[in-house]
């Protein structure tokens, strides 16, 4: 069966160091006519069903723990039966949100499999620490939470954020991927490598 990509928006909060904000967020779920993963858990859980659709939930993969991308993480699993899927280098915001509720620990160059295709786990920190990307080499796609959006690096001027560490990350684990990857992102537009890639000098700059 034919691997596809479908994709919903969802709106709510993004809280952290005592403050607040409004956020909408992407949810982006990969499979086929009888399985899927599902790419963050953000703010309501119906929408991520409706696409899921009754198909079985191979993993909730987290790209990384801030509370607007696992709002509804612990229940999503507790439907579906899936394992909730993090680096633990994000272990900290994770039990802010969920004191007690245990994942499965993802690692640099996991492979995730759904579908007949394999998503390979990028450790890509900076924006936090366990922050990753999802690379599905054969669809020529990666997922790169808020890692990297259409022009330029995730924010990091925030608890565990790191400017210089997201700017690494980026140069040392996405760019090198092929021009033509397309970028799905955890806010906002897609775009490209090729897009992004020639931005770089540019986010340095302005960044110090």
């Amino acid at each position: 069966m034919k691997v596809r990509l479908e994709h919903t928006t969802t709106s709510g909060t993004f809280s952290l160091d005592g403050e607040s904000w409004q956020v909408e967020n992407n949810v982006w779920v990969v499979g086929d006519d009888s399985e899927c993963v599902l790419i963050d858990a953000p703010h309501e859980a119906q929408p991520i069903l409706d696409i899921v659709d009754g198909r079985t939930v191979k993993a909730i993969l987290c790209t990384h723990a801030h509370d607007d991308h696992v709002t509804v993480a612990g229940q999503l699993q507790h439907i579906t039966g899936a394992p909730i899927r993090l680096h633990p280098d994000d272990e900290v915001l994770w039990r802010q949100s969920y004191p007690e509720l245990d994942y499965q620990p993802l690692a640099d160059g996991d492979a995730v499999k759904v579908a007949g295709i394999e998503l390979q786990v990028l450790h890509t920190p900076g924006h936090s620490p366990g922050g990753v990307c999802f690379y599905a080499p054969s669809l020529t796609m990666a997922f790169t939470g808020d890692t990297l959006f259409q022009g330029g690096p995730g924010a990091t001027g925030r608890s565990y954020s790191d400017f210089d560490t997201i700017i690494a990350s980026i140069r040392n684990r996405l760019l090198g991927l092929p021009p033509n990857t397309a970028i799905h992102t955890g806010h906002g537009n897609s775009t490209s490598i090729g897009a992004e890639a020639a931005h770089l000098q540019d986010w340095i700059d302005r960044g110090h």
